[in-house]
């Protein structure tokens, strides 16, 4: 679940820059339907369904809001709803109760649900049920959040398009897709554009996959918050204003995100300026960040390409960096135990912006490096990174795009001090050596 209050922006020195980010470039609108730029993925090769007692066939026409929606309140375990090709006018949002229903179009650029005339409902499509899939159309234009699942476990998001057709502004939904409070969440062959929070969010989960999905135009691209075991790759993530992002926040009840891993992604020219609307926690993610890790632990970042990320290409950063009280007992704010390993790191930090931008700069000069640590550890653990084993960041075998060193600094007082001056920086790439123990994969139960 969100955190509606704003962090501290001119707290967040850790980022500096990390506010308004690193262009003053417009990011050209997407067409009125981006998902037509896009290629239908290769269906991934899945197991044999069980034969469905009942098809329910459901085509566009004048009546259709009311037809689907009866449809889908009167659907039954193993029914499937079939969406004929087409373009659907909604008015209202749809909702789903029923576990083990398939709700499956034409492709998503054939079967459309366009909620462009909606005037009730905060969601297009809100599914509560377990045993869920959804595949093969698009979402468009809704009034608020596109596609949302709400503990709904065993849940399959698959070959759908969502977004908003107008190019990112604040009065677009804030979510693409957006399973929350689930158990074992499969997303594949997705396409998200244009949400004012996160193309695909993933919240107080466990168990999660996201593969194969690009997204686009995004304030977040993919983001997998307070989640427990999430494996994010073979995705592609630009021209958003953060690609990738593993967020912990207090006062949600599941926190203490761990086990999370990106590997074999692409996470380049990520330079829309933030649109957020005002009050929303990512209104603080940097334009320009590549990947943006805050007070998760156990993460593995392995195998990606960054890229022409204008401020920097991997954040990490503790919840401290807010400079925001924290009143939950329960929250641990350290980002511990990051892990990067064999990844491709191109240009980045070459324009930095935002209102900390000369204190940050003039403390670590520029271009910002490829990788900022806040530098903000457990003081009963460790010292500036060194120490137990589960509270170090390591970085190891990552190579630099047409030669050069990977560049990265640990800030150790900057977040807390009010004197850049007594800010110690720490660069030596031996500091940060080693390597942390592979996470294991993560493995769906009760999907086909």
């Amino acid at each position: 679940m969100r955190v509606s209050s704003t962090l501290s922006i001119a707290a967040m020195l850790v980022a500096g820059v990390l506010l308004q980010g690193c262009s003053n470039e417009e990011a050209p609108a997407p067409t009125n339907d981006d998902s037509a730029t896009v290629v239908d993925p290769a269906p991934a090769p899945v197991e044999t369904p069980a034969v469905a007692e009942n098809i329910i066939n459901i085509a566009p026409g004048p009546d259709v809001q009311e037809e689907l929606q009866e449809a889908l309140i009167d659907a039954e375990p193993g029914d499937v709803i079939q969406l004929a090709e087409g373009e659907y006018k909604m008015t209202l949002g749809l909702s789903l109760d029923v576990d083990n229903v398939t709700i499956r179009g034409a492709g998503m650029k054939k079967t459309i649900l366009d909620f462009s005339r909606q005037v009730v409902g905060a969601e297009g499509l809100h599914v509560k049920g377990d045993g869920v899939v959804m595949e093969d159309f698009a979402v468009r234009d809704t009034k608020g959040n596109a596609i949302k699942s709400n503990g709904a476990d065993q849940i399959v998001y698959r070959r759908l398009s969502t977004g908003w057709s107008g190019g990112p502004k604040p009065s677009n939904g804030a979510y693409g897709i957006y399973p929350v409070s689930s158990k074992n969440v499969l997303v594949e062959d997705c396409y998200a554009y244009g949400a004012s929070d996160a193309g695909i969010y993933v919240g107080q989960s466990q168990e999660v996959i996201v593969r194969r999905c690009i997204v686009k135009y995004n304030v977040a691209g993919i983001e997998i918050e307070n989640c427990h075991r999430a494996d994010v790759y073979e995705c592609e993530a630009t021209k958003n204003t953060g690609g990738l992002l593993a967020f912990d926040l207090p006062d949600i009840p599941q926190q203490k995100g761990h086990d999370i891993r990106f590997y074999n992604n692409k996470s380049y020219d990520n330079s829309t300026p933030n649109f957020a609307p005002e009050g929303n926690i990512v209104g603080n993610v940097p334009t320009g960040a590549g990947l943006m890790i805050m007070a998760n632990s156990n993460v593995e970042v392995f195998d990606n390409e960054f890229y022409d990320n204008g401020t920097t290409n991997i954040l990490i950063s503790s919840y401290q960096s807010s400079k925001k009280q924290i009143n939950d007992p329960n929250y641990y704010p350290y980002a511990e135990l990051i892990n990067i390993h064999d990844n491709k790191f191109g240009r980045c930090g070459y324009r930095p912006d935002g209102p900390d931008k000369k204190v940050l700069t003039m403390v670590v000069g520029t271009p910002l490096p490829d990788i900022i640590w806040d530098g903000v550890v457990n003081p009963e653990k460790v010292g500036m990174g060194k120490g137990k084993n589960d509270a170090r960041i390591y970085v190891e075998n990552n190579t630099k795009m047409g030669g050069g060193e990977v560049t990265m600094v640990g800030l150790s007082g900057l977040v807390l001090s009010k004197t850049p001056a007594s800010v110690e920086l720490i660069r030596d790439p031996k500091h940060f050596a080693g390597s942390a123990p592979a996470i294991a994969p993560v493995k769906l139960s009760g999907i086909k």
